[in-house]
């Protein structure tokens, strides 16, 4: 236990450029801290994303994972949706200390949906969210409010990119996200929903992790879910045959599930050009250019 040691690829993620210093310092001790509260050893090597810290540990001979990230609302945001879902499609949340950004969480395998083929991955994608949608909360974030938030400066961020893209295209989506405003439903969704964020489980097949609780339409983040894996759809019949199967696999109904797709790709698409990405605005250009036509 005395020989914790963070990972240099953590320590030297861009993610700690723009600050975290004093926590990554004190990181190693950390972990030791919160093995010994919580009565865990730890079993084998540690693994990070770009924010997240996860050590698997065991406790009474069975296995599960330390999750560290910097404390902060998003902390306390998740925790909250994996208590919603308590294990329904999700990982399950065995104890947290949201003040010290921690959690105790079940051990699921390494493999995503994105090791899977591009196919398999679309329909228990479409699985999950049909898994998800329970009746929500009221007092989350609603997609309906995100759309009508999102529109209201869509056109200003358009003129300000230098008008990127057809106008047409945009006030096309404009009259879609009306529509999706104001027909948002009650469903639980997860609002960050992509292949290498469902993991491989055991009591369950697949099951997500950091989720984002919202409420409204299930169909929200099905965009996301074929722009994250559209360089595995080359031709514009692929895209269609993989959004088919997502629809059918989550209970969506066609034209509606068009709908998220373009105006979801449309939103990122700006939001990309603004943050000077350079790959996933060319994935919204095609997927816009297929579901258009």
């Amino acid at each position: 236990m005395g020989g914790f040691t963070v990972p240099r690829s953590f320590l030297e993620s861009p993610r700690w450029w723009r600050g975290g210093g004093e926590w990554l310092a004190g990181l190693a001790e950390a972990v030791r801290e919160q093995c010994a509260r919580w009565r865990l050893t730890i079993d084998g090597a540690p693994a990070h994303g770009s924010n997240a810290l996860v050590v698997p540990v065991i406790r009474e001979g069975e296995g599960f994972v330390l999750r560290l990230t910097p404390p902060g609302p998003d902390v306390a945001e998740l925790i909250a949706a994996l208590r919603f879902w308590d294990g329904r499609g999700t990982v399950r949340l065995v104890d947290a200390d949201a003040e010290a950004g921690v959690m105790l969480l079940e051990r699921l395998s390494a493999t995503s949906l994105n090791d899977v083929p591009v196919d398999e991955a679309m329909h228990e994608l479409g699985v999950v969210m049909d898994r998800l949608a329970v009746p929500a909360p009221d007092h989350v974030p609603d997609t309906g409010t995100a759309v009508a938030r999102r529109m209201a400066t869509m056109p200003q961020e358009w003129e300000r990119l230098g008008r990127p893209f057809d106008g047409r295209i945009l006030d096309e989506t404009l009259v879609i996200g009306q529509r999706l405003s104001l027909a948002a439903g009650d469903d639980a969704v997860n609002g960050d929903l992509h292949a290498e964020q469902v993991l491989r489980g055991g009591r369950e097949p697949w099951l997500v992790v950091d989720p984002v609780l919202m409420r409204g339409d299930r169909a929200f983040d099905l965009g996301r879910v074929l722009w994250t894996r559209l360089d595995e759809m080359p031709r514009p019949d692929d895209v269609v045959r993989c959004f088919d199967i997502v629809v059918r696999a989550a209970g969506v109904e066609p034209a509606h599930g068009r709908d998220w797709v373009l105006y979801r790709a449309v939103d990122y698409w700006l939001w990309g050009l603004g943050a000077g990405l350079t790959e996933d605005p060319v994935r919204c250009h095609r997927l816009v250019s297929v579901f258009r036509a």
